[in-house]
């Protein structure tokens, strides 16, 4: 992998759940320390391109490639999958999701639940690992948090551990699907700072979002999707500022009111 070598860049993907086609060909790509935001109305496909990124969805067409590195596919059509086991779990390992619902272990601690992926998955030292998930912990505002238990937690807080475990795992990618769309206003702003630190350090991010400021704010790229297509894509001053296409200025005008 070079400097100018994406870290993700997805081909005309294609993805269907039976007759029902999701992605229609998609073209995306993260440059390595650019933020894409993928906004869209309910339904455009937003989070189903995410996961398949992330190999957590199999498509049925179309290329995925990690930095540099061509996913290896078997089957073809409905029955495709990733044909290596070893390249999904090192694809998988170095894009770290941050989900909409937290998924935090309810029976472990903070600390333990931001130290289980990195000991078990990837043999890391136990000591060290658990320096470095304290540090992540008090990176993202909640150091003083590490023993006690999710339920204990808010939610903003609760999915500021969870960015904290995504950390953890030194990936090279973040990806977040609607990261602030479970929390009440007051508790989003505190997720949002947390994402808006990891832009300014230059981290690669791929972000599905309904918060347009955060959007306009963090990204590089802004993708618009609609209907499974992408409808309009760009800089955000751009896709904000001047909207080229009907679908854009439509839903951005819902968005706002």
């Amino acid at each position: 992998m070079t400097d100018a070598t994406p870290v993700i860049e997805i081909r005309d993907l294609h993805k269907s759940y039976g007759a029902l086609e999701v992605l229609k060909g998609v073209d995306i790509t993260a440059p390595a320390g650019h933020v894409v935001s993928l906004i869209g109305s309910s339904g455009s496909g937003k989070s189903t391109l995410l996961r398949c990124a992330n190999l957590l969805e199999d498509s049925q067409q179309g290329d995925v490639i990690f930095c540099g590195e061509h996913v290896i596919w078997k089957g073809n059509g409905p029955s495709r999958h990733p044909g290596d086991h070893a390249q999904m779990i090192r694809i998988r390992t170095n894009l770290s999701m941050v989900f909409q619902q937290f998924n935090l272990w309810a029976h472990m601690t903070i600390l333990q639940n931001v130290m289980e992926a990195p000991v078990t998955v990837l043999n890391r030292d136990r000591v060290e690992v658990e320096a470095a998930a304290r540090k992540y912990l008090a990176k993202v505002g909640i150091g003083d948090k590490c023993d006690v238990y999710p339920a204990q937690l808010s939610g903003g807080q609760q999915q500021r551990a969870a960015i904290a475990r995504a950390l953890c795992m030194e990936p090279k990618a973040l990806l977040f699907d609607e990261p602030t769309s479970a929390l009440d206003p007051e508790l989003e702003q505190e997720v949002v700072k947390v994402i808006k630190d990891l832009a300014a350090e230059g981290r690669t991010m791929i972000i599905v979002t309904h918060d347009m400021r955060l959007a306009a704010d963090v990204s590089d790229h802004v993708v618009f999707l609609h209907e499974g297509k992408i409808a309009e894509e760009g800089p955000p001053a751009a896709l904000f500022g001047s909207p080229k296409t009907d679908r854009l200025r439509g839903f951005l005008s819902a968005t706002v009111s």
